[in-house]
């Protein structure tokens, strides 16, 4: 117990209510979505050809070319590490580098695949939000044709970002322009593209005006953390880019043989937009939590979120009984900052539960 904590802490720790049915550790944490599981029992009859010669994959691939009213490079992968590997190393050259934030998931929690693999330098910028501005790309331009550095070829955002911002696609655009200007391309990492669709207007529309319409070269699509039991997908926009893709998938061991499952689960979200229902859902439910958290003593949040994760500060003291009661990851201990996530399977009940137990610690 520290100086700080109250003198009934003991007490508070054993009256804790029943924690909820679901904690708010990570979307990663969530099941599959029914209609996903559904729909892999429905893809397992029969025998089907391998690496993606089968009519799931090819009704995955025109439905790709529906969501972005567009033909488009639509490829399988296992992961989303997998995904940005491939990605990246569909637009790098000999010498090139990636320039990315200093929060991004390739610099930060990859354990240096992309280096590793690609054998590219990733160029790790500032950003208080997660963001990056077009500023800081034309800040590079004195690398670029000097034989002593590594090349800026690639910029890599991320959407939502790691710390829960969103660009708008006025911003992705301009990022995209500045990128085009300077010979540079751009891969959207979007394991959480669908939150950042429904937080833009959600809506097919939406999507396309942050990528398509915006510039974006490659995506990084993300499936596993809106419902899916696991697959992600790399979408080549830039057809320049789509020459070798479906090699290095093979190469960087992101080729499924049995895709027809994958490609089956990716089929079950788009019908019928469940994949954006799903995302706008999750993002209800991370607004609710934050209101819920908002104004309380002891308790400091700072914007709204524009997703699905909320970052508060709490207590050093309340920290370690409430994630023992209902878990979640420390963000960053130097300020006692914590994250909480929902997904698509967050319930108003679970919400309501948390919050229930995190007043019962802090006020």
């Amino acid at each position: 117990m520290t100086p700080s904590s109250p003198p009934d802490l003991a007490q508070r720790i054993a009256s804790l209510p029943s924690p909820p049915e679901r904690a708010f550790a990570s979307d990663n944490a969530a099941g599959a979505h029914p209609a996903v599981i559904d729909a892999i029992v429905a893809a397992n009859t029969g025998h089907a050809l391998a690496y993606g010669a089968d009519p799931w994959t090819a009704e995955f691939e025109g439905r790709c070319a529906d969501l972005f009213g567009r033909p488009v490079g639509a490829y399988l992968v296992w992961n989303g590490t997998g995904a940005n590997v491939m990605a990246l190393a569909s637009a790098l050259g000999p010498a090139d580098c990636v320039v990315c934030t200093e929060w991004s998931h390739i610099a930060v929690d990859e354990a240096g695949a992309p280096e590793r693999i690609l054998g590219a330098k990733l160029l790790p910028l500032p950003s208080a939000d997660a963001k990056l501005v077009p500023e800081q790309l034309e800040a590079l331009a004195h690398l670029q044709g000097v034989e002593h550095h590594a090349q800026p070829a690639v910029v890599s955002l991320t959407q939502c970002t790691e710390l829960g911002t969103v660009y708008s696609a006025d911003e992705i655009a301009a990022l995209c322009a500045t990128a085009h200007r300077m010979g540079m391309v751009v891969h959207l990492d979007g394991a959480r593209l669908a939150n950042a669709c429904a937080a833009l207007g959600g809506t097919r529309q939406a999507l396309r005006s942050f990528t398509v319409d915006a510039g974006v070269d490659l995506i990084s699509f993300g499936g596993t953390k809106n419902g899916l039991l696991g697959g992600e997908a790399v979408i080549v926009l830039n057809p320049a880019l789509g020459r070798r893709a479906k090699f290095i998938r093979k190469m960087v061991n992101q080729l499924p043989s049995k895709m027809r499952f994958v490609a089956a689960q990716f089929n079950a979200l788009l019908e019928g937009d469940v994949w954006l229902a799903n995302a706008a859902h999750a993002n209800a439910m991370a607004t609710a939590l934050y209101d819920g958290v908002a104004g309380l003593d002891g308790v400091r949040v700072g914007a709204p979120p524009a997703a699905n994760s909320v970052f508060p500060r709490l207590p050093d003291w309340a920290i370690a009984p409430l994630r023992e009661w209902c878990f979640f990851w420390d963000w960053d201990h130097s300020i006692h900052q914590v994250r909480w996530m929902t997904a698509w399977d967050t319930t108003a009940d679970d919400v309501s539960a948390f919050l229930a137990g995190v007043r019962h610690m802090v006020c």
